[in-house]
């Protein structure tokens, strides 16, 4: 470094006012003078003088060219309407209190593109809050695609679509979206006779969601697994659970959504529980019960998946009380229903073909009932 000419340095009583502000931070010595006060200490310039780090929030809009409250308005900033967001709400709680009743196929395909449609969002510009609820809604719809998987028999997809939802649900740390994953997992266990699975999954979920409404399915979804398993004080731990749950969430407002659970739907669980249990009076109570609160005025079926299972329920007390005829009318009841879920139909059919088998092996009517089942599962 080129060394300042006499004629340039400070006089003393520069040098000791600059000394001074160089003490006590006020400034710093310029690149003449540092290395010379660094050697004077032994040291290097770099140790005895860092260089300051600029704060990392001027940092970064240094680097973006923002002031901070453009830097924050960006962070606000949308490419979605209120209104739309509130149609997209709409239009997934139509979609799902339309799961009942509606053609499973139709219901697929519209889910599906309303799923595509609310996903897509997410590559926009969204705020912090949209972009969570844009979460929790693909969460809600993918749900229900999962559903209507299952109903139609295919398995695969279903497990992979209720995955999707159950991932939507973490990301947006949604306790309800993801109780149904769970209570999904222990529905698909169930159907299929893995009853020890079912209560695994159930009871994974217990600790988030016991004061949610999916808290009481997942409980009946375990009164259901002891059940066959034949351990009574479990299912009427489970149930007793359950009821405990409903009695302290608050009465839902819509009670056509499939992810609502209220009385009514607690009483199509303790239906199942009290036919497998062998308790018949009762279970027949319930079975009478559900049909009538699943029936309109006009006499239209307005939760067909219900009724059919209650006629099961009926068909099985009638054969155990040596009734094939009256069993035989209920069972093909029904089968005539045209919105099934096909496992959980085959699964509850199947016990009343137990049911029917033990008692009248080789009546006609029996057989006539197996050729019926054997022809949904085609």
């Amino acid at each position: 470094m080129r060394a300042k000419s006499s004629h340039n340095l400070p006089t003393d009583s520069t040098l000791l006012r600059n000394w001074r502000r160089w003490e006590s931070g006020e400034s710093r010595p310029d690149d003449f003078y540092a290395p010379i006060i660094a050697a004077s200490f032994d040291t290097v310039t770099a140790a005895f003088f860092p260089k300051t780090r600029p704060n990392r929030d001027d940092e970064m809009l240094s680097a973006t060219g923002l002031d901070t409250l453009e830097f924050i308005g960006r962070l606000r900033m949308s490419d979605v309407s209120a209104s739309t967001l509130d149609a997209i709400r709409i239009t997934a709680d139509r979609l799902c209190s339309d799961y009942p009743c509606a053609d499973p196929h139709d219901l697929h395909a519209e889910g599906t593109a309303w799923l595509r449609r609310i996903t897509s969002l997410l590559d926009g510009r969204l705020t912090l809050a949209q972009h969570r609820e844009v979460l929790v809604l693909a969460g809600w719809v993918a749900l229900l695609v999962g559903c209507v998987d299952y109903d139609l028999g295919w398995r695969t997809a279903a497990e992979a679509t209720r995955r999707a939802a159950l991932s939507l649900g973490q990301e947006a740390d949604h306790a309800e979206i993801i109780g149904w994953g769970a209570e999904m997992a222990a529905w698909f266990a169930l159907t299929q006779g893995n009853y020890r699975g079912a209560i695994d999954a159930a009871e994974a979920a217990h600790a988030t969601t016991g004061r949610l409404g999916v808290g009481v399915q997942l409980a009946a979804q375990r009164a259901k697994a002891w059940a066959r398993l034949g351990d009574r004080h479990e299912v009427e731990k489970a149930l007793t659970q359950g009821r405990s749950i409903l009695e302290a969430i608050e009465h839902p407002a819509n009670l056509e959504n499939h992810f609502v659970v209220d009385p009514q739907k607690f009483d199509f669980y303790a239906m199942d529980c009290c036919r497998v249990a062998g308790d018949d009076r009762l279970a027949e109570t319930y079975a009478r019960q559900v049909i009538a609160t699943s029936t309109r005025p006009d006499g239209s079926i307005r939760k067909p998946m219900r009724v059919s299972e209650a006629h099961l329920t009926l068909a099985v007390v009638a054969v155990r009380d040596r009734n094939l005829e009256l069993a035989v009318d209920e069972g093909m009841r029904a089968f005539a229903g045209k919105r099934r879920s096909l496992p959980s139909l085959m699964w509850i059919a199947g016990e009343a073909a137990r049911e029917m088998v033990a008692r009248f092996p080789g009546d006609p009517r029996t057989r006539t009932y197996l050729d019926q089942l054997r022809s949904l599962a085609g």
